[in-house]
């Protein structure tokens, strides 16, 4: 079997091609929900022992990012976004693919996410992928447009 066009590498949260690509995720947010995320991120809450950042590339460039870090008990995922122009080709299944392989090797057993009812394709990929909504946690677990949702790993 080949190996597929792209490859998907951890990098620093602080990479130069993993902020270009949280910059154009702040713009969509900005976009979608009138102002930028809000939600407090330290970096090295990205880095091993506490979690990955992955960077989707093919040989046209960046296609998009996603991150994974410890919340309590469970793996949060933040930060995903692939590019506008490289949407509805299955990359954000792949990237969500190897978010969960990375927390199955490191012991999780449930991965958690914040999304947005502003971001309907965000959350049909989450429920055809097996997450279920869950109560709200997090920085906007009080506003009405947050969507959490949870996927158990075992």
């Amino acid at each position: 079997m080949s190996s597929p066009p792209w490859t998907v590498r951890p990098v620093p949260y602080l990479d130069p091609v993993a902020q270009e690509l949280v910059a154009e995720l702040d713009q969509d947010m900005q976009a979608r929900y009138g102002g930028q995320d809000a939600t407090p991120v330290d970096p090295d809450h990205f880095a091993d022992p506490s979690g990955t950042f992955l960077v989707m590339e093919d040989g046209a460039g960046p296609i998009g990012c996603a991150g994974i870090r410890t919340h309590g008990a469970d793996a949060e995922i933040k930060r995903m976004y692939v590019r506008a122009s490289r949407r509805r080709r299955g990359f954000a299944r792949h990237l969500l693919t190897a978010l969960e392989a990375y927390a199955r090797a490191r012991g999780f057993t449930r991965v958690i996410l914040e999304t947005g009812t502003a971001q309907p394709e965000a959350i049909a990929l989450y429920e055809a992928s097996g997450y279920q909504q869950i109560v709200g946690y997090g920085y906007y677990r009080d506003e009405p447009t947050c969507r959490c949702y949870a996927k158990w790993l075992i």
